[in-house]
Order: C-alpha cells, then sequence, then structure tokens
C-alpha cells in the first residue's frame, strides 16, 4: 500500500508524541495518536503512563465531535482488549472515526492483529506499515519482550581509544566529560532496569540513579553477585528497591536484603554462576522492556559470550591508558577472524570531546 507525503507527515508527528512517553509508559509501549478531518489535525495524544488513557483516548477526548469522519494515525496497531483501561479499538468506533492507519501490528499477542479486524469489522478503513521502522524502533524493547520474551539489552561502556576502561589500581573517574556522562543519563532514563555486576558495586560504590534530569520514575537496579557478597551499605541498596541476584541460598544474606525492602532472587546455572538468560526472562515477566548494563569486563564479557547483548552505547574518551589497563570485555582469544563479533554501527557522533558510537550486533 502507498502512502502520501501528508500521510508522512502526520504520522512522524503521532511519533514525536509517542516519544514523549520514552521515559514514563513502562511497562507498555510508547505510542502516539493524531486525528485529521477534512485537511486538519482535530485531536491528538500520547500514552503518557500505565493504567492511564491510551493515546486514542486523549486524541479523541481532544478532538470531541470533530473525532466524527475523521482518519486516526496511530504509532501502533489499537488495543482490542481490555487492561487497565477500556478498548482503544472500540472508542475509536464509538467516536466515528472512518479511517485508521497505523504504523505497526501490535507484537502483543493479546493483540496483534484483532484491533485492526475489530476496526475492519466495524467497517472501518484500515491500514498498517506506514513508518513501522521508526515505530518499531520506537519500542524496541516491547517488541523484543513480547516476541522473544526478554528485554531489549543496551550494554553502555565508556573507554579510552585503546579500549581501556580503568588503570590497574580500578580508577577510572572521569574518563569521559561532562557531555558525555550526561548523555549516558538519558539513556538511563530511558530504560526499565539497570544491570551491574557485583565487582562494580565493591569498586565504584555506584548508586545507578538517574541524575541531573526530571524522571518520574527510577529504573529498577539490578545487581549480579553470584555468591551474595554485597555489602548492605553499598549506595545500591539504599532506599529499597533494588534487586540482588545470587547462586547460592544463603538463608541469613537474603533475609537481611529483603528486611531493608530489596528483593533477592536465586537463580544458579551449572557452573555455580547466575543464570544470565534466566535472568532477562525474569525481568521480562516483571515488565521490563529494556535493561541498560553498566557494569565490568567480566559481566560485560559474560553477556556477550551468552548472546545477550542487542546493543552497545560505547562513549570513546580521546585518550589511551596503555597495555595494562583494564578491558571492556573478558572474552576469549581468538585464533581465527572467523569468531570475532560483528558489529553494525547504527550511529556515530561527538559528544562534547568524546565519541558516542551506538552498534548492533549482526
Amino acid at each position: 500500500m502507498s502512502f502520501s507525503a501528508v500521510d508522512h507527515g502526520i504520522m512522524g508527528r503521532a511519533l514525536q508524541l509517542a516519544e514523549r512517553g520514552l521515559r514514563t509508559t513502562s511497562p507498555n509501549p510508547r505510542v502516539g495518536c493524531v486525528l485529521v478531518r477534512d485537511g486538519w489535525i482535530v485531536g491528538e495524544g500520547w500514552h503518557e503512563r500505565a493504567g492511564e488513557p491510551h493515546a486514542e483516548i486523549h486524541a479523541l477526548r481532544a478532538a470531541g465531535s470533530r473525532a466524527r469522519g475523521a482518519t486516526a494515525y496511530v504509532t501502533l496497531e489499537p488495543c482490542s482488549h481490555s487492561g487497565r483501561t477500556p478498548p482503544c479499538a472500540e472508542a475509536l468506533i464509538a467516536a466515528g472515526v472512518k479511517r485508521v492507519v497505523a504504523a505497526m501490528i501490535d507484537p502483543n499477542p493479546l493483540v496483534a492483529g484483532r484491533g485492526l479486524a475489530v476496526l475492519q469489522a466495524a467497517g472501518i478503513e484500515t491500514c498498517c506499515g506506514l513508518m513501522e521502522n521508526e515505530a518499531r524502533e520506537l519500542n524496541i524493547g516491547f517488541v523484543s519482550r513480547m516476541t522473544r520474551g526478554r528485554p531489549w539489552l543496551r550494554l553502555k561502556a565508556a573507554a579510552s581509544l585503546d579500549g581501556k576502561t580503568a588503570l590497574n589500581n580500578s580508577l577510572s573517574q572521569w574518563l569521559t566529560g561532562s557531555p558525555a556522562r550526561s548523555d549516558g543519563q538519558r539513556f538511563r532514563a530511558r530504560a526499565c532496569a539497570i544491570l551491574t555486576g557485583i565487582g562494580t558495586v565493591c569498586a565504584d560504590d555506584p548508586q545507578l540513579t538517574v541524575r541531573d534530569l526530571e524522571n518520574s520514575r527510577q529504573p529498577l537496579r539490578v545487581v549480579v553477585d553470584s555468591q551474595l557478597e554485597i555489602p548492605l551499605t553499598a549506595r545500591v541498596l539504599q532506599g529499597g528497591a533494588s534487586l540482588v541476584v545470587g547462586a547460592v541460598e544463603d538463608a541469613k544474606k537474603i533475609a537481611l536484603l529483603r528486611s531493608s525492602g530489596n528483593s533477592v532472587e536465586i537463580l544458579p546455572n551449572a557452573a555455580g554462576k547466575v543464570d544470565l538468560r534466566a535472568l532477562l526472562e525474569l525481568l521480562a515477566q516483571r515488565g521490563i522492556n529494556e535493561v541498560h548494563a553498566e557494569a565490568g569486563f567480566k559481566l560485560n564479557g559474560s553477556l556477550l559470550r551468552e548472546g545477550l547483548v542487542d546493543e552497545l552505547l560505547l562513549y570513546l574518551a580521546p585518550c589511551l591508558l596503555g597495555d595494562k589497563a583494564s578491558g571492556l570485555f573478558n572474552l576469549p582469544e581468538l585464533t581465527s577472524l572467523d569468531g570475532r563479533h560483528a558489529l553494525e554501527i547504527r550511529d556515530l557522533r561527538q559528544v562534547g570531546e568524546d565519541i558516542r558510537l551506538i552498534a548492533r550486533f549482526r
């Protein structure tokens, strides 16, 4: 199906609206909607928070009676099931909308084409696929959770130009400049969970919170700690609501962690370490769409070896740290280039004095 330049322009506006929910809609997808009648925008809206009205409802309320006979441009297929809110497909029908243009089918098995089918059965013209790639990118974590049963995992790291993250004495602050660190905060803010390892907790004692940004929620903080060695005074545990994932049943330590308001899950693999794939599946069950990993070279390497990293967010500082400094990933030596991890660079730009690289595994 071909779409006009006007169609593209209006769907672009709907995507802009959807992006306003980048940090707030979890575990729901980010969705925008624009209603057009007689060439004029008569209503628009976006999904702001889970449990609150969806984008279509906001747009319909803004349009009022002008929604009758309008075309609805929506970045995701309207839902057809009742959850915490009524189905949007039924609301569009009741409002008298004559045409619905969706960017993509909803990957949620509870919808997955049923929303459009309900609209078609009511005599509403529907079409789908306009700016689908852009819509999918906006909800890449939601799509991952619905289709793969695990979140999208973005691994963030900062390194020198020779690929080193810290000196041998563990000194690493600050390798990159303030603009790069602020940029990294924006990626934290869009994530549903921030993942790190016990090595990073012991070396840096990070808080792993979103700072210096207006944010109505904090991502879940997750610590991979096979032997439950985390100090109870660790800053990542303060304020409760963190999740510590271990591989040993240490009843006393588990009770202490839970008594301070934090959660504990024991997920051992055959080697006595944390089963990382099972961890991601658990996070998906908790409604986590995007995981932002900030860890050391051991956990980074483990995530890579198990094929769990979807995207690299790498900040490169214009400096060299030398051969003895710590590297990015704990990976086995290759004897053939056939075993290399091939990447596709998706974005490359300068942030302050540093370089930001976003890449995905082929």
